[in-house]
């Protein structure tokens, strides 16, 4: 409906005046939302419907699904949408991707392990509430989940503590005769669990810390009862793991929201785990790493909980040490964790 200005002569000059102030700042705010449409990335379109669902999970344990499609895919950089609701005193801690006809293994801090079916995490849209995982065991004092994977997906998990203890399981250790609540590490070896992977079974671990420190050895120098993987400073803790080849490529995000591509090609690895380790990335803060392939998408979440969606190939692959690139624009916030899915 348009509407023209009506005839103003003979009306009151206060009232005029108030008339053409309420002009000007109309046509003010027209402007500066054109100019904000002008200057926002260029969206993807969404991939067609799918079952793959991403799946946010917060510190305190509470989490949501959302099909995948409905995160459209952003440019390198972007700012992303609003993704979990939660308590201001809760912030997101991991994210996945995952059919949701398929189950996740799920570890927390205190080294115990669980399955649980994606399809029993509630489902929402983009932005929206989550519910407690619904765990079979209750919380231990100061417990979390550290590690979420699609179970069934290698032929050993590699698990990671905060000061570098390294073990593998065999896969039919976490299969579905598995005992819900099971222990696999004591956090009074090495602190507590960190971080957790799958692998090939005859593939190379790549350990790396908060500080960027990291370490590649081949994983069947790990001992059943466990070994060291890296000696960590004494301000400096684990962050990742990842299984590795000399083709791959590790996926390394800052806080700050830099990341990189950082090439194995590049990186030598160790004979034996244990080492100091060597630079992977420049940063004090680095919040995620995983192995990914060009054609992977990644998410990454901040505390704020805004989630970005983007392709892996616009980040530059690099077999040196960088700061990397922006991977996510922040403001008064920081990234917290990352994933990768094959689209």
């Amino acid at each position: 409906m348009e509407l023209e200005r009506p005839d103003l002569d003979g009306v009151d000059p206060e009232v005029v005046a108030y008339i053409e102030a309420l002009e000007a700042a109309v046509a003010g705010v027209t402007r500066r939302e054109s100019a904000s449409r002008a200057t926002e990335p260029e969206l993807d379109p969404s991939e067609p419907p799918t079952t793959m669902n991403v799946i946010t999970v917060s510190r305190a344990g509470v989490a949501k699904r959302t099909p995948r499609h409905l995160y459209a895919r952003q440019r390198r950089g972007g700012m992303g949408v609003f993704d979990l609701d939660i308590p201001k005193e809760d912030a997101p801690s991991l994210l996945a991707v995952a059919d949701v006809s398929e189950s996740l293994l799920l570890f927390t801090s205190q080294g115990r392990a669980f399955r649980l079916p994606v399809a029993s995490i509630v489902e929402t849209e983009v932005h929206g509430r989550g519910q407690p995982l619904g765990l079979p065991l209750p919380w231990m004092p100061g417990e979390h989940v550290v590690a979420l994977l699609p179970a069934d997906a290698g032929n050993q998990v590699a698990i990671v503590s905060e000061r570098g203890q390294v073990h593998r399981i065999r896969a039919s250790f976490v299969s579905q005769r598995m005992v819900p609540g099971v222990r696999f590490h004591d956090s009074k070896s090495g602190g507590p669990l960190v971080a957790a992977c799958w692998t090939g079974g005859e593939d190379d671990l790549f350990v790396v810390t908060r500080a960027g420190i990291g370490i590649r050895f081949p994983e069947e120098r790990i001992y059943d009862p466990g070994s060291l993987g890296i000696r960590v400073g004494r301000d400096d803790s684990v962050v990742a793991i990842a299984s590795v080849n000399e083709e791959s490529a590790v996926f390394l995000l800052g806080a700050d929201g830099k990341g990189t591509l950082r090439l194995m090609s590049g990186f030598a690895a160790n004979k034996q785990p244990g080492g100091s380790g060597k630079a992977a990335m420049k940063t004090t803060a680095l919040v995620a790493a995983g192995a990914v392939q060009p054609e992977d998408d990644l998410f990454v979440i901040s505390r704020l909980s805004k989630i970005v969606r983007f392709q892996a190939a616009d980040i530059p692959a690099k077999e040196g040490v960088v700061q990397g690139v922006v991977c996510m624009a922040l403001r008064a916030d920081a990234c917290v964790a990352a994933a990768a899915g094959r689209v």
